[in-house]
């Protein structure tokens, strides 16, 4: 999952990331609302974490701005602020959330499931393809003749596949969606990845294979054993 994280005090962005990575969350860590705006106009996240008090523009801003272009998904507010009436603007402007500094890891993560669940289809933790079955909650790729443990990265990857059957997914929207803009590697980190989960198909005995299409992306396709 592609997390945007706006937050100015950078050692609180660096323990957050942490926290954040550490759960399986892909971030993108920005200082000010400029940035905040921008990678949230121009990404595919799937939940945004907003500090209030940032340089340029402020949270209540960024948020105002992606909510009247019509950007819905999940957003998080922090502050050290916790006055009633900053929470209830927070909220009115279109905040999913809001959580008052300082406060605990667990209490954010439990929070941020609870928003995303909220956004989830009704599936809930399994998607289901062919004979396969990846579990969301444990990151286990499974069919009838066995199971495999996916990596984080396996798992968005598989993950994203499986929620857009027979959809084409080029390499540059594998790239931006789950490495992210600030990745400082190549995009032969996708072919990479694909590679075993093709491995990891076979293992389990999956009637289910990634396809790929020249010049064009890859997509799942099911197919008689």
């Amino acid at each position: 999952m592609r997390v945007l994280l706006a937050e100015d005090e950078k050692s609180m962005s660096r323990a957050l990331t942490v926290i954040l990575t550490r759960n399986n969350y892909s971030v993108d860590a920005v200082y000010n609302g400029q940035d905040a705006l921008d990678y949230i106009t121009g990404g595919d996240y799937d939940l945004a974490i907003l500090d209030v008090m940032m340089p340029g523009l402020d949270g209540f801003e960024v948020l105002k701005r992606i909510r009247a272009k019509g950007i819905q998904i999940p957003v998080m507010m922090l502050t050290a602020k916790s006055q009633v009436d900053d929470k209830v603007e927070g909220l009115d402007l279109g905040a999913n959330d809001y959580l008052t500094k300082p406060f605990d890891g667990k209490e954010l993560l439990a929070r941020l499931r609870a928003m995303t669940r909220k956004n989830t289809p009704a599936e809930g933790n399994e998607l289901k393809f062919g004979n396969i079955t990846l579990n969301r909650a444990s990151f286990e790729l499974s069919s009838p003749a066995g199971s495999v443990k996916l990596s984080s990265k396996e798992f968005q990857m598989m993950e994203y596949l499986m929620s857009n059957p027979g959809m084409l997914i080029t390499t540059e929207r594998f790239f931006d969606k789950i490495w992210g803009l600030d990745f400082e590697g190549d995009s032969s980190i996708v072919w990479t990845n694909l590679s075993y989960l093709r491995k990891k198909l076979i293992q389990i005995g999956a009637n289910v294979r990634i396809k790929a299409a020249r010049n064009a992306g890859y997509s799942l396709e099911t197919f008689e054993q």
